[in-house]
């Protein structure tokens, strides 16, 4: 069955009538040329530096490392705290770290290691910025353009692919790689500039933010409990794992097998660039026509002929047929999988399933250049590179084991009103353990339908905040069935309440039905509780609750 989810009928580019996006948008282009111009004269100044396989392919580890141990932390604080701020922050990071790279390399102290130590720090910057850029798109766009404004966002870094490598190369040839690092230097600019025009509406939160750790687990534990993104997930690491070669190896392809320079390297990556915006353009069109799997699965196979004809290409023609057609297959890939991960995320957790997808792309790619790269030293570049292609087939094998879900509606995420829970103890926020217990009449004919649909039910509970789940049934009334759960504290119940969106409201509607009675109940382990005169609630010392 195909896909339901298409493209917004207003066009590609109807997100840009937007200012805040626009002006976003418009930045992120020169600042995509930049990371691109830069890892272009990194991956060259390294190839001066050292010429060792294994180094120069650990400048792409060095550059994406970053996202797979800092994309999560910077995805939950993008969610907490006040994303266009955090942005600032982290670009301000960026431009410090590639202006220090700039002028080690312009006084002639840069080596090897200091290299990858900038690369690094470049990378932790743009992974704490990567979350924001992305999930700000929500609050810019209307839900009807969002998908397209992802696609977009997808197509600002593919533009820079395109031409970018190309003129990374053009610099590193004229003015050598202390140009590429200070170019990058200079394009975080006009992104600076974007965040500090972009006004913010401000919704005043009914509780207050998590912290930082909390909302890092509740992220974590969001995406082992949603069987869709979790899929999504691994198989993006493993794409990652394997198709890592193509862009890692592509330096010592165009040095060593083609005998090229700079320039061919800047050409044979612009290429691959070219590829990818096509990939882009052609996404609505395969997405009418493909299932997400089978989309992956055509483009996974087409990706590996690619890269085999990389390892066999001994001109830079046939080598820039291959990228090209890898260009288009790597951007339908990502795309599919970037989709999949952001249209079932709801709102409070945006930030950190972008920075699950961007942390699992990341880290694929990150081992799987080093892996590559060893093999390269081991063996030899073609070798690398065609064992490389065999591994892309094999992940495109995987979905028969683990199948993507199809592309879905966007979820808002925000559930109906929710009537306030009768109160009569005198809560605060760090109140709890709070333990819930929900009680449904079943008749015993729909027994195993109840149990079958409460297995989904547990899925939603554990990955909106809820521990210890738990499901028993009367053994004096079988119709009597008592799902149980609890939350550390009396906001983190309030939380789990919001969480749940709309479409999960239904579902354990028509699969389950209403709930005859919920009790609510404040765990107080045995020498707890101390004693109050004149209180409502004697057994009680905290003072008045308070929601907000």
């Amino acid at each position: 069955m195909k896909d339901m989810a298409k493209t917004s009928p207003s066009g590609l580019f109807a997100p840009l009538r937007h200012d805040d996006f626009r002006r976003v948008w418009l930045a992120s282009v020169p600042s995509n040329f930049g990371l691109l111009i830069n890892a272009v004269g990194a991956g060259w100044a390294m190839t001066q530096l050292s010429g060792r396989a294994d180094m120069v392919a650990s400048v792409q580890t060095a550059l994406m490392l970053p996202y797979m141990l800092f994309a999560i932390p910077a995805g939950a604080v993008a969610d907490t705290y006040d994303r266009r701020k955090v942005g600032m922050v982290a670009l301000v990071a960026a431009t410090l770290a590639s202006g220090l790279l700039f002028a080690f390399a312009w006084v002639g102290l840069l080596t090897p290691w200091l290299l990858l130590a900038f690369c690094f720090l470049n990378g932790a910057a743009n992974a704490m910025f990567g979350p924001v850029w992305m999930s700000s798109a929500g609050e810019q766009l209307p839900r009807e353009d969002l998908p397209v404004g992802i696609a977009l966002n997808s197509m600002s870094y593919n533009i820079a692919r395109a031409f970018g490598p190309a003129v990374g190369g053009v610099v590193v040839a004229a003015a050598g790689a202390v140009a590429a690092f200070g170019t990058n230097a200079a394009s975080y600019l006009p992104m600076l500039w974007a965040q500090a025009r972009w006004r913010r509406a401000r919704e005043e939160p009914r509780l207050p933010p998590e912290q930082v750790g909390t909302a890092i687990l509740s992220g974590l534990r969001y995406v082992g409990h949603s069987p869709q993104l979790r899929h999504a997930i691994i198989r993006t690491i493993l794409f990652g794992l394997a198709a890592a070669s193509i862009q890692a190896l592509l330096p010592l392809v165009a040095s060593k097998n083609l005998h090229g320079g700079a320039g061919t390297y800047g050409i044979l990556l612009g290429i691959f660039g070219t590829g990818a915006v096509i990939g882009a353009a052609t996404v609505a069109w395969t997405r009418e026509r493909f299932s997400s799997e089978r989309q992956i699965s055509i483009f996974l196979t087409i990706l590996s002929a690619a890269c085999l004809g990389v390892a066999l290409a001994r001109n830079s023609l046939f080598a820039g047929a291959c990228l090209l057609a890898g260009g288009l297959a790597w951007m339908q890939i990502t795309n599919a999988l970037n989709v999949s991960i952001q249209t079932r995320a709801p709102r409070w957790v945006t930030g950190r399933a972008v920075a699950a997808y961007q942390a699992s792309v990341a880290g694929g790619l990150a081992i799987g250049s080093w892996f590559w790269g060893t093999a390269a030293d081991t063996v030899n570049v073609s070798g690398a590179l065609a064992c490389s292609a065999g591994a892309i087939l094999i992940v495109a094998l995987v979905g028969w084991f683990i199948p993507l879900a199809p592309f879905a509606a966007l979820d808002d995420g925000g559930a109906a009103h929710l009537e306030e829970p009768d109160v009569e103890v005198e809560l605060v926020g760090r109140s709890g353990p709070i333990v819930v217990i929900v009680e449904y009449e079943i008749a015993p004919e729909r027994a195993r339908e109840f149990y079958e649909g409460m297995t989904m039910v547990r899925g939603i509970r554990l990955r909106n905040g809820g521990y210890g789940w738990s499901l028993a049934r009367d053994i004096a009334n079988p119709s009597l069935w008592l799902e149980r759960f609890h939350t550390p504290t009396w906001n983190d119940y309030l939380r789990q309440r919001e969480r749940m969106t709309e479409a999960e409201r239904k579902m354990i509607i028509e699969k389950i039905g209403e709930a005859v009675r919920v009790r609510r109940l404040l765990e107080r382990p045995v020498g707890s509780v101390r004693w109050r005169e004149n209180s409502r609630d004697p057994g009680v010392t905290f003072p008045p609750a308070s929601h907000n």
